[in-house]
């Protein structure tokens, strides 16, 4: 296993005591959105997956895990990455667990979801998550999780949901950018990745 993934590892096992919130967040949502199963997993995606995905950088904060990154034998580069890393692999859980549910709601309520709906549904998801994650991992390293936990948290999700607002996006208006924001996404976040790192090799903490 390379370095990245020792640090999924890493977050894997930093996180792991507080999965008791994620489990209830998801349960919570399941039933706020029963009645909606297309919403349900860029619902998720949108609150739930930054949220989860920030946990490293919280429990980082509170147990000082900067000096155990410092002696780790893993590049700096290695840390930095593997916390997204991390981020995607909450992403693909949770839209992979937040889709089965949203089928099974979706037939027991006789809702039509099938493939085209499907896709729409986890394109929003994916755009929602790039760039909340995009625009919350800088900020972490620039300013440090406990100084910035709930401006990186709502920052992101208000920019996306005002975005919505303003410009009244629904999932059918995501057809005419559908081929666009896979590709966006992975762009932003590749972007996001490099100023992350620019701000860490500069030991900027504020």
């Amino acid at each position: 296993m390379n370095a990245v993934g020792r640090m999924v590892l890493l977050d894997v096992r930093t996180v792991s005591p507080y999965h008791r919130q994620g489990l209830f967040m998801f349960a919570l949502y399941l039933v706020l959105f029963a009645t909606r199963p297309a919403v349900l997993v860029p619902a998720l995606v949108l609150v739930l997956t930054p949220m989860v995905a920030a946990y490293p950088f919280n429990v980082g904060d509170k147990a000082a895990l900067s000096t155990l990154y410092a002696v780790l034998p893993v590049p700096r580069r290695a840390v930095v990455v593997g916390h997204y890393a991390w981020a995607l692999s909450t992403f693909v859980v949770t839209a992979g667990l937040g889709t089965a549910a949203a089928v099974i709601i979706a037939r027991f309520e006789h809702v039509a979801f099938g493939p085209h709906l499907l896709f729409l549904v986890l394109t929003a998801a994916w755009g929602f998550f790039a760039v909340t994650v995009s625009l919350q991992f800088p900020l972490f390293i620039r300013y440090g999780y406990t100084r910035l936990s709930l401006l990186g948290t709502t920052l992101p999700m208000a920019l996306v949901v005002g975005s919505a607002l303003k410009f009244h996006l629904d999932l059918d208006a995501l057809l005419d950018w559908l081929p666009m924001v896979w590709p966006a996404g992975a762009a932003l976040i590749a972007a996001s990745i490099a100023v992350t790192l620019l701000l860490d090799r500069r030991g900027v903490r504020g």
